[in-house]
């Protein structure tokens, strides 16, 4: 469990990280907001599949029966 929490804190320093920089760039004001939307979504995705590693046998069955 303390694993997955690292892991959920790592995500979201990388995320900021990644969208603090992307504001340091002069970049066309459409384009960095269509990054930031994509880079929001993958981060959601990610953490919810991170999230439900701690719901017990709510996988999403990708090891099989075990």
């Amino acid at each position: 469990m303390l694993s997955v929490l690292i892991q959920i804190v790592i995500a979201l320093v990388i995320v900021g990280v990644v969208l603090w920089a992307l504001t340091q760039f002069p970049i066309d004001p459409t384009i960095a907001k269509l990054i930031k939307v994509v880079i929001v979504v993958f981060a959601v995705i990610y953490l919810l599949y991170v999230l439900q590693a701690l719901l017990p046998g709510h996988g999403l069955g990708l090891r099989g029966n075990l």
